[in-house]
């Protein structure tokens, strides 16, 4: 059995045990980079809605605010203890104190869609929130963008679980394909609105 499908089934029992905390908590590791897969947590929890036994808005919600504690956790180490660990080690990996400042200023002019859309990207999504702090953006404007970012890729996959119904693991079986979906779409809306910038 591969770790992923060991980990969405120890997810699934959690959610069958305590329902809407078992969402926020699960979701709350996979912001802060523990590696349980979010499709199996939201998929689930949509077959869940379609039984009836939770509420549609409230298992979004409840991944949702998972989403924003642990990727705040993610973002206050990142800003604590990520720019001395850079300056201390980074020289060993070619990162150097001008890489980091530009970083900074990165995030200060992009910081919004960076976040945003990197809460929709696979992979990107759970470690977004690491630079973020550590180019020390601001904290309101993380909380939005990252709340914000969460809400489409929940309400997806939970959707997504209430159309499989009973076959919600299938959803297991065609999660690189989603990811890739995914990227697809957000390139061309990133692509949409820097040309609309571009023409104004």
């Amino acid at each position: 059995m591969s770790l992923t499908i060991y980990l969405a089934e120890l997810a699934t029992t959690i959610i069958s045990k305590l329902g809407l905390p078992g969402i926020f908590f699960l979701m709350t590791l996979e912001s802060a980079l523990v590696p349980i897969p979010s499709e199996a947590i939201m998929v689930f929890a949509g077959f869940l809605v379609s039984k009836g036994e939770i509420n549609f808005l409230d298992a979004v919600l409840a991944g949702t605010m998972g989403n924003y504690v642990g990727s705040a956790i993610l973002y206050f180490l990142g800003k604590k203890y990520g720019a001395p660990m850079l300056l201390r080690y980074g020289k060993y990996i070619f990162i150097s104190k001008k890489h980091i400042e530009e970083a900074e200023k990165f995030f200060q002019k992009n910081g919004k869609l960076a976040v945003f859309a990197g809460r929709m990207l696979p992979a990107v999504r759970t470690v977004i929130s690491l630079p973020a702090g550590i180019a020390k953006m601001d904290f309101k404007t993380f909380t939005i963008y990252t709340i914000l970012g969460s809400i489409p890729w929940n309400m997806t996959l939970t959707y997504i679980g209430i159309v499989l119904g009973q076959n919600w693991q299938l959803i297991l079986q065609y999660s690189t394909l989603i990811d890739s979906a995914a990227i697809i779409a957000l390139i061309v809306l990133i692509a949409y609105f820097y040309i609309s910038k571009k023409q104004r």
